[in-house]
């Protein structure tokens, strides 16, 4: 964990009985795997149902986090891309990359046309 970042607090008296909202039954999964036009047994429905319900309850817990005050961050650890110098070269043997393409001219790639 990176020492400079703050830790959200994860706060229990957040999570109450209305939110659990989110949990599906049984005829919720077998609805949706009609709409997706998936076949599923009973015993799939039941294994999908569990783990669904049981995303649903990361979800509520991650939204009970108070993460007012917390900069958004582009990487996780805070961290930046190592990037390469952009520097324009030109290719040692043209011909060598091109020499199994299908279809070449002048060292480009040919393609068929694609758009009318």
């Amino acid at each position: 964990m990176h020492p400079s970042l703050p830790v959200p607090s994860l706060n229990p008296a957040a999570i109450t009985e209305a939110s659990h909202e989110m949990a599906l039954t049984l005829s919720d999964v077998k609805r949706i795997a009609h709409l997706a036009r998936i076949e599923v047994t009973d015993a799939e429905a039941l294994r999908a149902l569990g783990q669904l319900n049981d995303i649903f309850k990361l979800i509520e817990r991650l939204q009970s986090v108070d993460t007012s005050g917390i900069e958004p961050m582009s990487h996780p650890l805070g961290g930046s891309q190592r990037l390469r110098e952009d520097v324009a070269i030109t290719a040692e043997n043209r011909e060598a990359g091109v020499s199994n393409a299908p279809a070449q001219q002048g060292g480009l790639f040919l393609v068929p046309k694609v758009i009318e």
